[in-house]
């Protein structure tokens, strides 16, 4: 037997902790006198974006335990099928967090909490709910680019609040010493380890006696239905999206040029302004009362001029007609041999500083300018009202604060340079994120069509809803369909306009879907299983119509008896009838062992 206990959460105060500090989970492993034997893997979605590791160790002498420690909540957000199947599989769940830091709970409030609530729905799996650390009165910190509030500890109120919303035990452990580890933490955990193994010594026990009960004739044994195939996801490539869009400088809406215009370097107004108020300031997307920042504003009127429509020596390429072209002048001439690196970085997330640094100090050579340009960089990245020092950031702290963010943009008419009309409704959007995104809208936008030259772009043959999911999916690189029917009609959008990772997305949620709900539910729904088969089929899913078809012979006993069974192909019944579950031969061996029952005029204690 085997217990899984599954870990979220960072029980340290932040990323600028030391990385080596023990986690919870480690300190309970490696202290437990129950624990036996620990062998640890790191387990990966991709490579250099470690999922969680993996613990496996052996408890009450032969029991195998198994822990999986995720630290980062990203995972639910970027990889939401692992996250339920790391749910969905655990005897135990934990969720630790440091009391010193306010913001990463109130994220875990707002955000995860009602998504494993959620996921916990159908199912009693005990959660363990810790607060890790002694609360401090500690300073506001001091880098230049944090945001987090550290000056706010959460209270214990807090956590027992958000605890009793999940039905959670709750715990504070004010260190990770022997006392809380073993007695305090370890106690409850080892009590429903205990719980989970009495659950399950009981189911087999009963088979034990049933097979030991007939001696003559054994019953006919119903295996388990025929696996069904898996689907994977496909890794983001949200970032890469955004990055070569500022290479291949297609719909570019603004163009910086050194005072003796000799250069130009291209953007888009709509990438810069999600990643500074700066450029939201110098784009009049916000005005300076709503800034509210002299440093800011400064910076903003030192470094840059916006110039009036007027001929210059270079224009950029590949402008379309109805995209107006901003001419900004950089003033500072060392900043403005350093732009197209400092644009690499923006366009990137704005998370890789050190490389950012090196890029730098190898172009100027100035340590003196190097340090200016590098200042002014981190004024460009300020958030208002906040200390702006010159104290190196560290890349885990940008990536987590400053990674590129088109989410204020979506479905907003601020730069937006194309207008879709549907059902008589219109939907304000960005050419530049559409470009980036969407292979089709890229040609669409680009090429030799009436919509390259055209503000308002008509859409027929989808719905309001759905491709404003749609589009929500290209800004941010996330969804989250309303249910099975939306998600397929999402799914046919992306088939439409060729973007196959939101695809798969919805392929993902529909079997999520289907493979939690109950046979009953299953056999009293209005939803037509087979007419999402079909849609699936036309529209080129392979992989859901194959699961599928699948699925309805799994079920066989259920949507046999249901009038769109009918619906299906001569060759797709063939498919159903030879993977059926219960199969044929089972129920010709049932109905001989019945007969074999009834001609002994015996009981059978077994049927």
């Amino acid at each position: 037997m085997s217990v899984n206990i599954a870990a979220f959460g960072n029980e340290r105060d932040g990323p600028s902790e030391d990385s080596q500090q023990p986690s919870l989970i480690w300190s309970y492993l490696r202290r437990s006198a129950l624990i036996s034997e620990i062998d640890c893997s790191l387990s990966a979605s991709h490579v250099g974006n470690p999922a969680f590791t993996e613990y496996q160790a052996s408890v009450f002498g032969n029991v195998r335990l198994v822990v999986r420690d995720c630290p980062v909540w990203d995972m639910f957000d970027s990889d939401w099928y692992t996250s339920r199947s790391l749910i969905g599989g655990a005897d135990i769940i934990v969720i630790k967090y440091s009391v010193n830091d306010k913001t990463s709970f109130q994220e875990l409030k707002n955000s995860y909490v009602p998504m494993i609530k959620k996921t916990l729905n159908h199912c009693s799996v005990p959660v363990i709910f810790s607060a890790i650390g002694a609360r401090k009165n500690g300073v506001p910190c001091t880098c230049p680019l944090c945001t987090l509030d550290r000056r706010r500890c959460v209270t214990t109120a807090e956590g027992v609040q958000l605890a009793k919303e999940l039905g959670a035990t709750y715990l504070e452990l004010h260190t990770l010493n022997d006392f809380y580890i073993q007695k305090y933490f370890g106690g409850v955990l080892e009590y429903f380890m205990i719980q989970s193994l009495n659950q399950k010594s009981p189911e087999k026990m009963k088979k034990r006696k049933k097979t030991q009960k007939c001696h003559r004739v054994q019953p006919p044994q119903l295996g388990q239905p025929e696996k069904m195939p898996i689907l994977k996801g496909e890794a983001s490539h949200y970032d890469t999206d955004l990055h070569n869009l500022l290479c291949c400088c297609q719909c570019a809406d603004v163009a910086f040029y050194p005072e003796d215009f000799s250069t130009v370097v291209e953007a888009h107004k709509v990438i810069l302004c999600s990643v500074s108020h700066l450029f939201m300031l110098l784009f009049e997307v916000k005005s300076p009362t709503d800034i509210c920042d002299t440093s800011i504003m400064q910076t903003a009127q030192s470094l840059f001029t916006v110039e009036a429509e007027a001929a210059f020596p270079l224009a950029p390429r590949g402008i379309p007609p109805c995209i107006p072209l901003l001419k900004v002048v950089v003033k500072d001439s060392t900043f403005c041999s350093c732009l197209p690196d400092i644009l690499h970085f923006l366009y990137s997330g704005a998370f890789q500083w050190e490389r950012l640094e090196e890029d730098i100090k190898k172009k100027v050579k100035d340590p003196e300018k190097t340090e200016n340009v590098l200042d002014k960089v981190k004024c460009i990245l300020k958030t208002p009202e906040k200390l702006n020092t010159t104290k190196d950031c560290r890349s885990q702290q940008m990536k987590q604060l400053y990674n590129t963010s088109l989410r204020l943009f979506f479905n907003t008419p601020v730069l937006a340079d194309v207008i879709f009309k549907i059902q008589d409704a219109t939907v304000p959007a960005h050419r530049a994120v559409l470009v980036a995104r969407c292979e089709v809208m890229a040609a669409m936008f680009n090429g030799n069509y009436l919509e390259a030259n055209s503000i308002l772009v008509p859409v027929y043959g989808v719905s309001k809803d759905t491709f404003l999911s749609f589009l929500e999916y290209l800004y941010t690189d996330s969804c989250c369909p309303a249910g099975i029917l939306q998600a397929m009609s999402l799914l046919i959008c992306a088939e439409m306009y060729q973007v196959m990772r939101l695809q798969h997305i919805c392929e993902l949620y529909i079997i999520t879907q289907l493979q939690s709900m109950p046979s009953r539910e299953l056999a009293s729904t209005s939803l037509s299983i087979v007419s999402l088969f079909k849609k699936a089929k036309f529209h080129n899913s392979d992989c859901l119509s194959t699961w599928l078809l699948h699925f309805i012979a799994t079920n066989y006993l259920i949507f046999s008896q249901k009038p769109e069974f009918q619906d299906l192909s001569v060759e797709e019944r063939n498919f159903v009838e030879m993977h059926r579950w219960p199969s044929n031969l089972y129920l010709k061996q049932l109905a001989d062992y019945r007969n074999y029952i009834h001609s002994q005029k015996c009981h059978c204690t077994i049927m």
